[in-house]
């Protein structure tokens, strides 16, 4: 199968929610991973961003505006993981807030333009009390996991991705 016809990508308005919170997350984080999944041989601290499926708004902005709720959980190895991922939570918070006040762009990902905490960030002892999709049943032994929720709203780029 050759995939889809381009005329069907081009009707593709794509939100690139995730997408954006990775690259202001990774920059504004150097030297801490930021992704979307957990590999096999992970390594620690982590930061994991992950759109929510229980709330997401679109209602035909032609402005090219999206909200989600996305869930972050910052993860740390011990000795001090617990102390770790709280402040790497609070850091996720600040830079959010910073892409979000100084309306930073980032090319074909758009800008934050409206970011509120939904959920503080909070220690959870294992993926049995996330509120968001997982991949695995327990935390790997020695690491510390906080999740914390925010309602993100951005204005997507105006250029579609494909051509029409």
């Amino acid at each position: 199968m050759a995939g889809l016809p381009d005329h069907v990508r081009a009707l593709a308005e794509l939100s690139p929610v995730e997408d954006l919170l990775l690259a202001v997350l990774r920059e504004g984080l150097p030297g801490v991973p930021v992704q979307t999944l957990i590999s096999l041989h992970q390594q620690f601290p982590l930061v994991l961003v992950r759109r929510d499926p229980t709330w997401g708004q679109w209602q035909g902005d032609t402005r090219f505006t999206d909200a989600a709720r996305v869930v972050i959980h910052t993860f740390a190895p011990d000795p001090d993981g617990d102390e770790d991922a709280a402040i790497l939570g609070e850091a996720v918070r600040v830079v959010l807030r910073d892409a979000w006040l100084k309306q930073q762009v980032y090319p074909r990902l758009g800008h934050i333009i409206r970011v509120d905490m939904n959920s503080a960030p909070r220690r959870a002892a294992d993926w049995a009390t996330a509120t968001g999709p997982v991949q695995y049943a327990d935390l790997p032994t020695g690491v510390t996991r906080y999740e914390a929720i925010y309602d993100i709203q951005i204005r997507r780029p105006r250029q579609r991705p494909f051509p029409a």
